[in-house]
């Protein structure tokens, strides 16, 4: 198997799709190479975009605090990145940044070059779309238990501290 196809099957993006249907977008993907601390994508980028699948290695998500970063989170393979201007948004709402950590890879998929199938495979984008969603809502479902977790700690409620 090569890399692409492997790694389109560990995403959330694919859980819906049939290796048919994944062959069709496996050559719309373009595979990066990043060594640690290489910057994949960061505020005000030339190409916001993408829609980012971890293949290899680890990013760190970190946002800026003051004059430092803080890491706020590690994407693991099979993770998305850059959902937000994927799907429409503008690019100043973009205020992460993603770092390399150790040799990593990407698979990298423009929204241009996603939006050829709307017309010959709307099925396909549907899928993925939805993919898109049970992955953003995962990711509400985890910052809401942290939220909730940090809460209980401040507050020493629930015997959770």
């Amino acid at each position: 198997m090569s890399l692409v196809m492997d790694t389109l099957r560990t995403s959330s993006i694919t859980e819906e799709m049939n290796d048919a249907e994944m062959h069709i977008i496996e050559g719309l993907f373009e595979v990066q190479d990043f060594k640690t601390g290489d910057i994949i994508v960061q505020p005000k980028d030339t190409q916001p975009d993408n829609l980012y699948i971890l293949a290899h290695g680890d990013i760190e998500v970190r946002i800026a605090n003051g004059n430092e970063e803080s890491t706020i989170h590690v994407l693991k393979p099979g993770d998305l990145a850059g959902i937000i201007t994927f799907v429409g948004g503008a690019a100043s709402d973009i205020t992460a940044t993603l770092y390399a950590v150790g040799n990593t890879q990407v698979l990298s998929l423009s929204r241009a070059r996603f939006e050829k199938l709307i017309n010959s495979h709307p099925m396909i984008v549907y899928k993925v779309m939805r993919g898109v969603v049970r992955n953003v809502h995962g990711i509400v479902r985890r910052v809401n238990s942290q939220s909730a977790e940090l809460s209980n700690y401040i507050y020493r409620a629930n015997g959770r501290y």
